[in-house]
């Protein structure tokens, strides 16, 4: 016998790797044309294009997590690799990474929020700010 959650089957039920696409894109989870954000990281609380309620999601501290947890474990090896193998002027190698660390944590961490936020939404999951 086998046993299925009727919250998957449901005729409303919400794709999670479309929501966090969409989200990773920066839209709106559920028609996936309207921005998510409103600035840099803001989270609007509504979309302008489908009038979907986002303002009760709240991703906290994971999207910050994720991108120091990525970056991390690429930058750590890469900067190995490249001292051991090319020998640059530590200044030169500290300038180099210092720029890539920081323009690849900017760039992930929105991403990653409007992912969080999107995996949120199709789970039917509210922030603890939620009314």
């Amino acid at each position: 016998m086998t046993v299925t959650d009727p919250s998957l089957s449901a005729p409303d039920a919400r794709p999670a790797r479309t929501a966090m696409l969409r989200g990773w894109r920066r839209r709106c989870p559920n028609c996936g044309s309207g921005p998510m954000m409103s600035g840099y990281l803001k989270v609007r609380d509504h979309c302008p294009v489908c009038h979907e309620t986002l303002s009760h999601h709240r991703a906290d501290d994971g999207p910050a997590y994720l991108t120091i947890l990525f970056v991390g474990h690429l930058m750590a090896p890469l900067l190995h690799i490249v001292f051991v193998r090319f020998r640059p002027e530590p200044l030169v190698l500290f300038s180099i990474f210092a720029v890539g660390t920081v323009a690849l944590s900017l760039y992930l961490l929105p991403r990653l929020k409007g992912a969080i936020v999107g995996y949120q939404w199709a789970r039917r999951l509210h922030g603890f700010g939620a009314a």
